[in-house]
């Protein structure tokens, strides 16, 4: 595997080559000598006076090398230099500063590639902090007496600081090459999953060394921490870059993707890591044109398994179905688990598929199926109800129980769905709910029709049926303590509305005629009374529809008045407040007043007319006259 940068390549292309190069600027520089750098006075203090050129000043200088002593050995060969500059220098002289720098540089090299095995001992050992914090501050001396070389028009210069860059790019380069492969963390782990663990353990190991140890070998300003964190960086970039040219199996596909978006970013959270390193500042790890076909992949097989699982819950529900199974009951109530287990899966693989793609907007992508699953459900349901085994009626109450769990989640996890799904879902689910409430209530309706009938007629007035239709109304309610608490609610309110709706409908069918001031007052009391019934009963099942009770007592106000124009402005707050409010609804409700007149009728019906047209649409209005029908 290819784990050689380019960067490193071009650094060790252009150095230069010792000795030689030495030499031959040693060469030019006798032909246009220079004023001795600042160091060599230094220098002699630490030789006790000797010159550098003598034989007592080269001993002193292979003790310093022996003693791993870099920066005071370079200050040596630097007043080495001076003194030849400044006399008569022979080609002897000259080889033998060549080497003896050469040797330098390469014992200076060799303390850099054992920059992250430093060991505490001061002697015997490749690398020790004193001696990698010496070499440090030889290649910055060196550096400097470059800038004077320069100066006096040199351009083959040592360049110790690119010779540096270079030596710990290959030793990153090395230490992830020469890998032993440790667990994953999970069975049976691929090669290439062990092999990208491994490099990540050892750039966490090395560059917690870096900053425990080397870093303290360094100044500030070289930010050392930093740049091996680039080495490592680079390296792996470039590892992975080859890896992904392969065409890599789903398994492997996640992982790389998790562990570059996820596990990666993750290693430089440590905090001795992160306030040495901008993590920022490295960039991603895989460009994104790499990452693309990694993250399609990943998302396909994501959706298909989606897609897979969810066919699979639905399609065991069915068959429960078709065995003619009850559904299990918890608490007392009918329920399914066919909503809560694609909630928990859909919620886990979204939440998971963000992280390893570092994108909410791509990970939304894998729901689509749930559109598909909707539907699928749906055709379930209306087929069920069509049907209508035995078993049917307490599983659209397990449904219900169902389309409210989805709605919640769809409504509440709005970040997990594209909106296109999202919407599409909650009109299914609207559908669906509509359709199971309607089932259910349609067998009670059929059983109180016999109780309806007598709404609106003269028994009805005499109150003798109404407390009849109550009764029953409660027996019938008993059937739903099985729905869950909060569909219930909303069943139960639905009924309520549908009572409260026959109820208006067999008024306004005109059975009964109203001739006396007495009988619509009469007529009054009853619908009141009603009303109030009405909402008691269905109040104390659960129902939260209040605003009923309303409109049958706006109702009865319209029965009670005489004065035309307050009859007038009780049916301008009807219609003002319910939209849906016709001519039709308000003509047969004025001829149960068999009283008045036509002229009257017909001025409270433009009455009507002219507040629907000059109603403002706004929110909240309620809809209840359109379910009614008047002939």
């Amino acid at each position: 595997m290819r784990i050689r940068s380019e960067r490193a390549a071009n650094l060790r292309r252009n150095l230069p080559l010792s000795p030689t190069w030495f030499r031959d600027t040693l060469q030019r520089m006798v032909k246009h000598p220079s004023p001795p750098p600042v160091e060599v006075d230094r220098l002699s203090e630490s030789d006790g006076g000797e010159p550098p050129q003598s034989s007592a000043g080269i001993a002193k200088f292979k003790q310093l090398l022996e003693g791993q002593c870099f920066h005071e050995a370079s200050l040596h060969l630097i007043g080495r230099e001076s003194s030849l500059l400044s006399s008569q220098t022979s080609e002897e002289e000259m080889d033998k500063l060549a080497a003896d720098r050469s040797l330098l540089e390469n014992l200076v090299l060799k303390c850099l590639q054992h920059s992250l095995t430093l060991a505490s001992a001061e002697v015997n050992s490749e690398a020790t902090p004193s001696a990698l914090r010496s070499a440090v501050k030889a290649i910055y001396l060196e550096e400097k007496q470059d800038v004077l070389r320069r100066e006096k028009g040199c351009q083959n210069l040592s360049q110790w600081q690119r010779l540096h860059d270079s030596t710990l790019c290959s030793l990153v380069q090395d230490r992830l090459e020469d890998l032993q492969m440790g667990p994953v963390g999970q069975k049976n782990p691929s090669h290439i999953q062990s092999h990208i663990q491994s490099m990540g353990r050892k750039l966490r190991e090395d560059l917690l060394v870096v900053v425990r140890q080397v870093k303290t070998c360094y100044p500030p300003e070289a930010k050392i921490c930093h740049f091996y964190a680039t080495l490592y960086h680079q390296t792996l970039r470039a590892a992975l870059a080859d890896i992904v040219d392969f065409v890599l199996d789903d398994q492997d596909c996640s992982f790389i993707l998790r562990w570059v978006n996820e596990y990666y970013p993750g290693i430089f959270e440590n905090p001795e890591l992160a306030c040495e390193i901008d993590a920022a500042a490295l960039g991603k790890l895989l460009p994104e044109e790499l990452l693309q076909p990694l993250e399609e992949q990943h998302l396909s097989k994501q959706t298909a398994e989606l897609s897979t699982f969810t066919s699979r819950v639905l399609e065991e529900e069915v068959q429960k179905w078709n065995q003619g199974a009850e559904p299990s009951t918890e608490e007392g109530c009918c329920v399914s688990h066919l909503a809560y287990d694609i909630i928990q899966f859909i919620n886990g693989m979204v939440t998971a598929a963000e992280k390893v793609v570092r994108s909410l907007q791509k990970a939304q992508t894998i729901t689509h199926p749930l559109l598909d699953l909707m539907h699928r459900y749906k055709v379930h349901q209306e087929d069920a109800i069509k049907q209508n085994k035995a078993n049917t009626k307490a599983n659209m109450k397990a449904n219900l129980g169902c389309v409210e769990q989805f709605r919640d989640f769809l409504l509440i996890k709005t970040h997990l769905f594209p909106e296109n799904v999202q919407e599409g879902c909650l009109r299914v689910l609207t559908d669906m709910k509509q359709s199971a409430c309607s089932y259910l209530l349609s067998s009670v309706h059929k059983a109180l029709k016999s109780q309806y009938q007598k709404l609106g007629t003269s028994d009805w007035l005499k109150r003798n049926s109404f407390q009849k239709l109550l009764e029953a109304l409660e027996r019938e309610l008993q059937q739903f303590q099985d729905v869950s608490p909060t569909c219930r609610q909303e069943l139960i309110g639905q009924f309520h509305q549908e009572v409260t709706e026959e109820y208006v409908r067999r008024l306004l069918r005109g059975d009964v005629r109203l001739k006396a001031r007495e009988q619509q007052e009469r007529a009054y009391a009853v619908v009141k009374d009603d009303a109030e019934n009405l909402h008691r009963l269905f109040t104390k099942e659960g129902s939260k529809e209040d605003w009923l009770k309303e409109i049958l007592i706006k109702i009865a106000e319209v029965l009670r008045l005489q004065d035309v124009p307050a009859i007038q402005m009780q049916v301008v707050s009807l219609g003002s407040t319910y939209p849906d409010l016709r001519e039709t609804h308000i003509s047969a409700l004025l001829k149960m007043k068999a009283n008045l007149s036509k002229a009257h009728r017909k001025t409270i019906k433009a009455t009507l007319a002219d507040t629907l047209k000059e109603r403002i649409p706004g929110n909240g209005e309620r809809t209840f006259f359109s379910n009614i029908e008047v002939k």
